[in-house]
């Protein structure tokens, strides 16, 4: 045998090859490394999905990266204008294409070309606002919006499941108030220090109350850049959604092959007693955001 043959000459077609972990984390560490030589070059985004988070943010954002005239980011969630902040400029570009990929395909779509991310904490923290308006004035921000109640069940299956709470639900509710910082200065760092971190991760009620987090907005940005969708229009009729969600954009129409919901994590109940008790708690927040939208999503028609 030749030195040089292998002594398995079989050919590698259908055997399953996986490198080692160290050369795929070697490779991503290469790639991230020249994204930030080259951010200058690279495109801010377009568009951005604000929130809210457990809303179906990550669906709407896959069908929205279907779309052959949108190259998404590196990754859904950059948290940028929240925990990553103190990262600088360079490092939010360098999750975005570079300008001329987007410019040569545009050229041959004969139509823009767009760029976006989605990050349903943005919604809730109360310096992105001002910091996005900084940098990205003109952007396109769309937001979906859940029944409250249930969205904050699910977050709290969210954060149990990922190791972040070991309350129980009622109790998780009921400390939140101590739990959560009382000045914006304390998020000012990202996750640096406890109560920020609390702010992003155990914020169950907190994040429901809509009508104060978009008035936050709405002193930035004008409200034509908005579109506003409630979770249910999204899943309902999804194509009709994402078909709204497109034409917001300026995109042409673009039918995808399928429009498979994303949403998979374990679900769980609450006694219906609670339950009424949090639509009894949500009412008055709700009909504050009905007024301020001029759109009665009759949440309070699902109480029990």
């Amino acid at each position: 045998m030749p030195m040089h043959a292998r002594p398995d000459s079989r050919p590698l077609a259908g055997r399953s090859v996986v490198p080692p972990r160290w050369m795929i984390l070697s490779r991503h560490q290469a790639r991230r490394g020249w994204h930030r030589i080259s951010s200058r070059g690279r495109a801010l985004p377009d568009f951005v999905v604000i929130g809210a988070q457990k809303s179906g943010t990550t669906s709407l954002y896959r069908y929205l990266a279907a779309h052959p005239s949108i190259v998404a980011a590196d990754t859904k969630e950059v948290h940028f204008f929240d925990v990553n902040y103190p990262r600088g400029l360079d490092w939010y570009r360098s999750n975005f294409p570079p300008r001329r990929q987007l410019e040569r395909l545009a050229g041959r779509l004969g139509g823009r070309v767009l760029t976006g991310e989605a990050t349903p904490y943005y919604l809730f923290h109360p310096l992105v606002p001002q910091r996005m308006h900084a940098l990205l004035p003109d952007a396109r921000l769309i937001v979906l919006l859940r029944d409250p109640v249930d969205r904050a069940i699910s977050h709290h299956n969210h954060e149990c499941q990922d190791g972040f709470e070991t309350l129980p639900f009622a109790e998780a509710i009921e400390a939140e108030a101590d739990r959560l910082p009382r000045s914006s200065d304390a998020l000012a760092a990202g996750d640096a220090t406890p109560s920020a971190f609390r702010h992003r991760h155990h914020s169950y009620l907190s994040r429901g109350r809509y009508a104060e987090q978009l008035e936050a907005w709405f002193a930035h940005y004008p409200r034509e850049r908005f579109l506003i969708m409630e979770s249910s229009e999204l899943f309902a009729d999804t194509p009709a959604a994402v078909a709204r969600t497109y034409s917001f954009l300026g995109l042409p129409p673009h039918e995808l092959a399928s429009y498979e919901n994303l949403t998979s994590r374990r679900k769980s109940g609450i006694e219906p007693d609670l339950r009424r008790r949090l639509y009894e708690y949500f009412a008055p927040h709700n009909q504050r955001l009905y007024e301020l939208l001029g759109t009665d999503f009759r949440w309070e028609d699902r109480a029990p």
